[in-house]
């Protein structure tokens, strides 16, 4: 009996465990994830400073004409004092001296006989910048579960941490079956077809921030997807596509089954791909996605996208939704939760203008899709619908509706 989506992710999210942890140098995490809380050992600014190249005056020198000692560069370490009706010339980021009240700006001050003359009204703390107004020391920057970007590394290294600790990349095995695939780099006949989906999945879960292997293509017969089985499984989790039908050489989930295959679910109440089959092997999780290739792409949009990212060991793991509206009246068959591709431009979504399970020019096109329930047969233009896009990962800590209508 086939399951819901909802069903279906559920059981993806409560048999995909998180994967261990290493330590790495920050230069080498980008895209991973931390297992670890980042908190701040130290102040930042870590002392008072100069928001200005000026001078350091004390508030009481207002409009008056004062001496002008010496100049302190950013990174010395200046131990003197300033006193009544002087001024030390300061650059940006030096640690200010004690006694100073404010920094007046060079452009705020004109040259007189004695020194330089300070402008009216000056202002107590005026661009100075506070020892921890950016950070404070203590303050938990980062929590275990985040994803790693350019500028969280700037959070990190702000702290002098040089290595810290995440959560391994997933390793994701693929390989397709069918007698009549063909790779790209081969030739074909006039009765065979290039295989698109295992190039297409591949090069998403390396976007995800997967490490992946490619096991090749296998043909229908159950000793070769045996062999193909085998080469996985040392990967944390595999996809396949093709073979999970009820056609006469759709052998891939018998082939599972000498491994131990546990299926968890092997319908899904969803179109395309209601042979969309998920189970684990062990610790290794299996995703079995349907042959046609836009049935392939959408499905793994919605279930494999979800395993990398509880593998991941990310906190927002959960697929979430960017609200929209249609560009058009669109009408459709209803009596099944359908996937929609189409195209999102900021605002509107447009269904695309053809589409079919078999077909791969949609994917050329579309940057989201939206899901409908099973009673629609109808979305009007202007109507609020949820875009899930398959351009970035838009994600949430908890789960979503991700229905349009």
């Amino acid at each position: 009996m086939a399951v819901t989506i909802e069903k279906a992710l559920e059981l993806i999210y409560t048999n995909t465990k998180t994967k261990s942890t290493k330590i790495i140098p920050i230069e080498e995490a980008l895209g991973s994830i931390l297992a670890q809380d980042i908190v701040a050992t130290h102040n930042l600014p870590p002392y008072d400073n100069s928001a200005m190249d000026g001078y350091a005056v004390k508030v009481e020198d207002s409009n008056s004409c004062v001496k002008v000692g010496c100049t302190i560069f950013a990174g010395d370490n200046f131990q003197g004092e300033l006193n009544h009706g002087e001024a030390i010339k300061i650059m940006t980021g030096a640690r200010i001296p004690l006694g100073t009240q404010c920094i007046v700006p060079v452009e705020d001050t004109t040259e007189c006989a004695d020194g330089v003359k300070l402008p009216d009204n000056l202002t107590l703390s005026k661009h100075i910048r506070l020892a921890g107004e950016d950070i404070k020391k203590g303050t938990k920057l980062l929590r275990c579960g985040d994803r790693i970007d350019a500028h969280q590394i700037t959070l990190i290294a702000s702290q002098g941490i040089s290595h810290i600790e995440v959560y391994k990349k997933p390793r994701v095995a693929l390989f397709a079956s069918g007698n009549e695939l063909k790779m790209h780099f081969e030739s074909v006949e006039e009765y065979q077809l290039y295989n698109t989906n295992t190039p297409t999945l591949l090069s998403r879960a390396k976007e995800l921030g997967c490490e992946v292997e490619f096991i090749g293509t296998a043909s229908d017969t159950l000793e070769d997807i045996h062999a193909h089985i085998k080469s996985a499984l040392d990967c944390d989790f595999i996809i396949t596509s093709g073979g999970v039908s009820v056609g006469d050489a759709d052998f891939t989930k018998e082939a599972f089954d000498a491994f131990g295959y546990e299926i968890l679910f092997d319908k899904v109440e969803i179109k395309p791909g209601k042979p969309t089959t998920f189970g684990k092997i062990g610790d290794k999780v299996v995703l079995n996605l349907p042959g046609n290739p836009l049935a392939a792409a959408l499905n793994f949009e919605l279930f494999g996208r979800s395993i990398i990212y509880a593998l991941s060991g990310a906190k927002a793991k959960f697929t979430n939704t960017i609200e929209a509206k249609m560009k058009d009246d669109f009408k459709l068959r209803a009596g099944r939760r359908t996937l929609l591709p189409g195209y999102f431009d900021g605002e509107y979504f447009s269904v695309c203008e053809q589409f079919a399970p078999g077909m791969i020019s949609p994917l050329g096109y579309a940057n989201a899709f939206i899901m409908v329930n099973e009673e629609c047969d109808f979305i009007a233009k202007e109507s609020s619908v949820k875009v899930i896009s398959t351009k970035f990962s838009f994600v949430s800590e908890s789960p979503k509706s991700l229905i349009s209508c």
